[in-house]
């Protein structure tokens, strides 16, 4: 037996190296799964090992600083730095192709409005310098004289994300940091989890399958709605979701590899499976119908209600209009989501071609209900790459009242654009329920970097507003951005490309706004507001 131990001693190491190679080698010529790997055995691992980090490498190593989709490396640097009260600004001029085609020029005023030293905005969080608040201009729910009207405090809030899809830490950090900024939280349709009870209002968002509101069967029960609004007061608008942006006319997907105990609870569903909702919704199947369910609700709830979609045809769009001139009833807000995608992990063939980009689906539904002297009936609600400055002064000057943020936000509590939000293997904690992975996700520190960049998101609107000469978004319009059109040094205002002009919404000042900015907001009584 010594001589056995001592012949494999005085083996060198080297000869072993070259035995496990040889096997690997050996294995990787008789197996019939990978081509390559039969070609070009050993070798052929090394392809296999670069695609897997090939998004790494092309993110840190190989693309510059403005070619990375669907976020390149400035914006996340601007976002990034913003959360952590760091400093986001850039040196020597703009790197930007300023001749590009869509190049957006946001045009300032000669003279800037002059903001006084005691203007609102300073004194709307304590002593905070830095914290501006801008209550929307508009008042949801009032012209259908819900009994539970809601002005929202800001118009920059956050986007529907559910519970299920993000962790538990993601939504705690987005619901903490919205109650410290004041902006509200959507639930995205996984239900209303208690990680969004953290005191932030909060739009309760439903999809085709009702989590949090069903039976066993899948179907819509009023009764545990209206339960589910009363028990929980912060509950402030109700979205009824049609569509979005990532998969429009695909219903979501839920792997069973991410449902918990907890999920399984809230919304209402089996342990193990994939949850697939169905591209439809049960409780409706026509305009009528969906008009009849928006007022069925906001009556036995009190809330306003609205409904979310990405945009396609438009005929619909036009039938929904017509009888809202015909009986005033309809939605109280109408959040229009960019084609571009969100958050949700959709086919590539969807994600990539289904529904119309956030500018082209605006700008075609906006006109639709302009046409109709609907506009200031209504709040309208954009999302889609919305939570950088420019791009969000760009929606309210085409008609927006209020903007969502769904990655940006992800982004400020330590989102690095993996792109693996459908794998549960998200390596920062947000998007995945692997505990170890979630972690790492502190609850206090990020949503304070959610609190600091929705601060400075917020100040960088404001101060662009009045570089344009107005105190608040609601006053910009479509002929104070251009949009370079690419060839010849051509430019042409949002007014000449989109065909319209953005309805002036009723506005006197700021301190108007926030005089009556609770209206329907924290500590709202539940039955009525006068």
């Amino acid at each position: 037996m010594t001589a056995f131990f001592d012949f494999f001693a005085s083996v060198p190491i080297w000869a072993y190296i070259l035995i496990i190679l040889v096997v690997f080698a050996l294995r990787d010529i008789l197996q019939k799964k990978h081509t390559i790997q039969h070609n070009f055995p050993l070798l052929g691992h090394f392809r296999y090992m670069i695609e897997q980090i090939g998004p790494e490498l092309r993110q840190y190593i190989v693309a510059n600083n403005r070619e990375e989709l669907p976020f390149n490396r400035r914006q996340r640097s601007w976002i990034y730095a913003s959360s952590k009260k760091e400093n986001n600004y850039q040196g020597f001029g703009s790197d930007q192709d300023m001749n590009e085609a869509g190049f957006v020029f946001i045009k300032p005023a000669m003279l800037p409005y002059k903001l006084p030293l005691t203007h609102p905005h300073h004194a709307a969080n304590g002593k905070d310098p830095n914290h501006y608040t801008i209550p929307s201009a508009k008042v949801i729910g009032a012209y259908h004289k819900r009994r539970r009207p809601y002005r929202p405090h800001s118009v920059v809030n956050v986007s529907a994300m559910s519970y299920g899809s993000l962790s538990a830490r993601a939504i705690e950090s987005l619901n903490k940091g919205s109650l410290q900024f004041g902006n509200y939280h959507n639930t995205g349709e996984g239900g209303l989890s208690p990680y969004h009870r953290f005191g932030a209002d909060v739009v309760f968002n439903m999809g085709t399958s009702y989590f949090g509101v069903r039976d066993h069967e899948g179907n819509f029960v009023m009764e545990k709605l209206v339960r589910m609004t009363q028990t929980n007061p912060f509950v402030r608008l109700i979205e009824l979701k049609l569509s979005q942006g990532a998969k429009p006319g695909k219903g979501g997907v839920l792997p069973g590899s991410k449902i918990t105990a907890e999920i399984a609870e809230i919304r209402q569903v089996p342990m193990g499976k994939d949850v697939v909702s169905p591209p439809y919704h049960s409780t409706f199947s026509d305009v009528h119908g969906m008009v009849d369910f928006i007022e069925q609700m906001a009556e036995k709830t009190g809330l306003p209600v609205g409904i979310k979609a990405a945009i396609g045809k438009i005929d619909m769009w036009e039938q929904l209009a017509d009888l809202m001139v015909a009986t005033g009833k309809g939605p109280d807000f109408i959040t229009i989501d960019g084609g571009e995608g969100g958050t949700g992990a959709a086919p590539p063939s969807f994600a990539d071609h289904v529904a119309l980009p956030f500018v082209y689906g605006f700008s075609t539904i906006y006109k639709i209900f302009q046409a109709r002297n609907l506009t200031d009936k209504i709040t309208f609600i954009a999302s889609g790459k919305l939570g950088l400055p420019a791009q969000a002064i760009m929606a309210f000057c085409m008609g927006a009242d209020i903007v969502n943020v769904a990655r940006e936000a992800m982004m400020s509590i330590g989102c690095i654009q993996a792109q693996a939000c459908h794998t549960n293997r998200c390596p920062t904690g947000i998007t995945t329920n692997n505990k170890w992975l979630e972690a790492g996700l502190d609850p206090t520190l990020k949503s304070e970097r959610f609190h600091n960049y929705m601060k400075t998101l917020a100040k960088e609107i404001i101060e662009i507003t009045n570089a344009a000469g107005y105190e608040h978004p609601c006053q910009l319009g479509m002929d104070d951005i251009d949009i370079s059109m690419g060839d010849n040094n051509v430019t042409r205002s949002l007014a000449q490309n989109y065909g319209y002009l953005k309805t002036p919404v009723p506005y006197k000042n700021i301190q108007e706004l926030l005089d009556c900015s609770n209206l329907g907001g924290k500590n709202a009584p539940v039955e009525s507001i006068a």
